[in-house]
């Protein structure tokens, strides 16, 4: 690959990483509720449905969406109802003052938690329309010719990487974060920060076009 093109791809990669988004959202509500290793786990679960939407676009996964253009439809309202559904949660939790900061920094971490985080980082990112549209007409156009599948791979690769570290770094800063607001009232105010975020989010990703 040229080193202009490969130059191009890092930086488009990096700004669109660290843009925040659905998935930086969701660590973030994560990190706020369950702390470091709650971040790090939906991040974990980020990158791995991003390797899933890498290697389902590498065997040919445009060809379904152009056989049933309905299939981005539903992934778009599906992605949307969850964000909803993780907003609403949110929510509540600022509304209510249910759990006690102290009660989440004795159960964060515990191996259950840790799954739960992990899937829905996961779940996130693999109804996550721009995920797919990024590998599916993004990454494409900066194969060089004839390096085939190796090359989409080692690109995928590269955003896969880059967009664990900074959801890791975002998992960092919020946890740091964390720790400063013990007092129930700061907490209120994340989850509720959180909550409109993730709403947010929710009615773009089933509005846009």
């Amino acid at each position: 690959m040229p080193s202009s093109s490969l130059t191009s791809y890092l930086f488009l990669t990096f700004v669109l990483v660290i843009t925040p988004g659905a998935t930086t959202a969701v660590v973030l509500r994560n990190t706020i509720s369950g702390g470091w290793r709650a971040g790090a786990a939906t991040a974990l679960g980020a990158a791995l449905a991003n390797s899933t939407h890498a290697a389902a676009a590498g065997v040919g996964l445009a060809l379904v969406f152009q056989r049933w253009p309905i299939a981005l439809v539903v992934l778009r309202w599906a992605g949307g109802l969850y964000l909803g559904g993780l907003a609403i949660s949110s929510l509540r939790r600022s509304i209510t003052g249910k759990a006690s900061l102290e009660t989440r920094l004795d159960t964060a971490g515990r191996r259950g938690d840790e799954a739960r985080f992990w899937l829905t980082g996961l779940t996130v990112n693999l109804l996550n329309p721009p995920i797919v549209v990024f590998y599916l007409v993004v990454v494409p156009t900066f194969v060089p010719a004839g390096a085939g599948l190796s090359g989409f791979a080692a690109l995928a690769a590269i955003h896969v990487a880059m967009a664990f570290m900074c959801h890791l770094g975002w998992a960092m800063v919020f946890h740091r974060l964390r720790g400063f607001a013990r007092r129930p009232g700061p907490m209120r105010m994340l989850e509720a920060g959180a909550g409109a975020a993730l709403l947010y989010l929710a009615v773009r990703t089933v509005v846009r076009s």
